[in-house]
């Protein structure tokens, strides 16, 4: 009877001693994030003065590896390329939690005035270019360092295992190379051990510490296509003997756009269709050969992207034949839908808004922009969220991602390793069914 006594009242009490153990964890992070600030801020500045594009994010990585060596992590280097794992066991038993942040720059010159201004350059696409963190993975990488050491400090009681993930190449490998995200899953950095939920932040252009989430789907997927009308070359004032290229692929360019007004339900989802590149002709007087297209396909439902995939061939096709030429289409799957999880999602929302405060959790639109932390979340379930990095006053003027004028605050990154910090320790912590 006693031991039936003991066993009832330890269970009893065990809920109210596991919330005091994370409470004060809650606290303990609070208390590291302060003291690491002028450290994150340094290692901002220095990534952001010394940019690197995908793959060849070498400095970066050898930072990341080394700091993450100091701290007693257990380190793998060289995933994907230049992609940096660090795996911190806890004292104490429990699931694995996986952080991202991406490391690559933009090939991008920076038009800021900063005393850590990047003037960096190099070669890209067989251009000379400037480099610029105008994405903001520099706040990525340095909140991830200032989460890892404030982790690895509690090691003792962290109740499960928390791997940190530093991505290359999330905008893209360069031309004829593998890279980003589904690299680093083809090279075991959600296995041994698996990764049981994964999260990750971005900065944007809204107002400073303000986070936005959306349960489901975030981003869209991104694919590219890439056409090729061929006609028959002729003189210029002699049209009428051969087979015009250019005005097919105007045709077909006019008849995507009925892929979304007039053929894609919106009321289901958006979509969108752009022509980004069209390149045909050497002269005034000649008509070409051929005539080649690009462009990106975005979607939020994986039936309207593969409805798009073919009606965009069906129509290319179809046109040019009724003019005598032919159309061969190519489309390049490149990133799903950043999906995030919804019993995850709404199960980790109270801990943004707790470590935030509840006024600076708000729903997110659906964005037609893409990320490759989608590959992540097709290996375990995954929460995605966007945190602000504009001060109140500069909201609605601030230029966004990817502009050589893009500036992020950085009084972001407190609040963005309390946000990635706490939402580790809460999901480790939380009872197991």
């Amino acid at each position: 009877m006693r031991r039936i006594t003991l066993i009832a009242l330890t269970l009893a009490i065990a809920p109210t001693l596991r919330a005091q153990n994370v409470s004060r964890l809650h606290s303990e992070i609070d208390r590291r994030a302060r003291e690491l600030e002028s450290k994150v801020v340094a290692w901002r500045r220095d990534f952001h003065q010394n940019p690197e594009l995908g793959n060849r994010e070498f400095r970066t990585s050898k930072i990341v590896a080394e700091h993450l060596q100091t701290l007693g992590i257990e380190v793998k280097t060289g995933v994907a390329h230049t992609g940096v794992v660090g795996v911190l066991k806890g004292g104490r038993p429990g699931p694995v939690v996986a952080l991202r942040a991406d490391m690559d720059a933009l090939p991008v010159t920076e038009e800021v005035d900063l005393p850590f201004k990047s003037t960096a350059k190099t070669q890209y696409n067989g251009q000379e270019v400037g480099v610029m963190h105008a994405c903001g993975h520099d706040n990525h990488v340095a909140i991830l360092m200032g989460v890892a050491e404030m982790l690895a400090g509690m090691k003792a009681e962290l109740p499960g295992t928390v791997k940190f993930i530093f991505q290359p190449a999330e905008e893209g490998p360069p031309l004829g190379e593998k890279g980003g995200a589904p690299m680093m899953l083809e090279e075991g950095a959600f296995t041994n051990p698996k990764v049981d939920a994964v999260f990750g932040l971005h900065v944007f252009p809204n107002e400073l510490g303000q986070v936005e989430y959306k349960t489901g789907g975030l981003m869209a997927s991104s694919d590219n296509f890439y056409i090729t009308v061929k006609g028959r070359q002729t003189h210029g004032a002699l049209p009428w003997n051969g087979v015009d290229p250019i005005v097919t692929a105007s045709q077909v360019v006019l008849g995507i756009q009925t892929l979304i007004s007039r053929q894609t339900d919106l009321t289901l989802t958006p979509a969108v269709v752009t022509v980004g590149m069209m390149r045909g002709g050497i002269r005034t007087n000649i008509v070409p050969d051929s005539v080649e297209m690009a462009g990106t396909i975005r979607t939020f439902d994986e039936g309207v992207r593969a409805q798009l995939h073919e009606r965009l061939t069906k129509l290319a096709e179809s046109i040019a034949t009724a003019n005598g030429a032919t159309a061969s289409v190519r489309i390049q799957k490149m990133t799903p839908v950043t999906y995030n999880d919804p019993p995850l999602t709404e199960r980790m929302v109270p801990t943004l808004e707790r470590v935030l405060g509840k006024s600076n959790v708000k729903l997110a639109r659906p964005t037609t922009t893409a990320e490759d932390f989608s590959f992540f979340q097709q290996a375990a379930p995954g929460m995605f969220f966007f945190i602000g990095v504009t001060p109140k006053d500069r909201v609605g003027q601030a230029a966004p991602n990817h502009s050589p004028k893009f500036f992020a605050d950085e009084g972001v990154l407190v609040p963005g390793m309390r946000a990635m910090a706490n939402l580790a320790i809460d999901f480790l912590s939380a009872p197991r069914p």
